[in-house]
């Protein structure tokens, strides 16, 4: 196995009398599609959040691309290459999404731009060529001019993706980029992210359990704050502990 990019050791997080997570140690190699899977309340998102710097830790450290992130901010873990997705469309509504995408790429360090001077930035040609870069990736390039908050739930959720890549991440956690899509949009944002994953490392929460098993690599099983099993996709399924507490709903 390639060596990992992502490495979380015993990392546990206790919320009142509840232990949301528990001695949890977790990889990611890099260049493969990493599924965590588990039902709900098992401990996923507060998972992903103390991965992102959204929480922190009350025990165990986190480390990515060779650095002990475990203390950074959301914003200095973006910056050395970790980019995140969520549940929840998270995008600029009113603005058009070559804007969504031009104001992520500009967020990047080696951008060269300011927040502070949109109006210059309106006439930085190289930074809006580059932002219709990651909407051609993502399947938007017609749609470069509309209005986010009009484009149809997957789009958004396109969007969102396309946005991540402009910040040239090395992992991307996607965290439930299947909620609210309909079988269609479903469909196409499993193959966008089969795309995504020649290029990016993916560390993927998701419930759509057809499209775990046709994108990941490993999965990952969490119940109840802890995991239970880490193997190849075949393996996982097969296994008594994770069809008794998990899979069988779902096979």
């Amino acid at each position: 196995m390639a060596e990992a990019l992502l490495e979380v050791r015993q990392l546990s997080r206790r919320f009142a009398a509840v232990d949301a997570l528990k001695d949890v140690n977790f990889s990611v190699a890099a260049g493969e599609v990493h599924a965590l899977i588990g039902p709900n309340g098992a401990g996923k998102t507060t998972f992903i959040h103390h991965v992102s710097g959204a929480l922190q830790t009350d025990s165990g450290s986190v480390h990515f691309a060779g650095q002990d992130v475990t203390r950074l901010a959301m914003h200095r873990r973006v910056a050395a290459g970790m980019a995140r997705s969520y549940q929840i469309t998270n995008v600029f509504l009113g603005l058009s999404t070559l804007d969504n995408v031009a104001l992520a790429v500009q967020g990047r360090p080696d951008a060269g731009s300011s927040f502070g001077f949109w109006k210059p930035v309106l006439r930085e040609a190289a930074l809006f060529d580059e932002a219709r870069e990651y909407l051609v990736q993502v399947g938007l390039e017609q749609r470069v001019n509309a209005v986010a908050g009009n484009l149809a739930h997957g789009e958004q959720r396109a969007l969102e993706l396309a946005m991540a890549l402009a910040t040239r991440p090395k992992m991307l956690l996607l965290d439930e980029p299947m909620a609210g899509t309909g079988p269609e949009e479903s469909a196409r944002m499993v193959e966008l992210i089969e795309h995504l994953a020649r290029h990016v490392t993916i560390l993927l929460v998701e419930h759509d359990m057809a499209a775990v098993f046709r994108l990941a690599d490993r999965i990952s099983v969490l119940v109840n704050g802890q995991l239970i099993c880490t193997g190849e996709p075949e393996a996982v399924r097969a296994n008594p502990e994770v069809r008794r507490a998990y899979l069988g709903d779902h096979l």
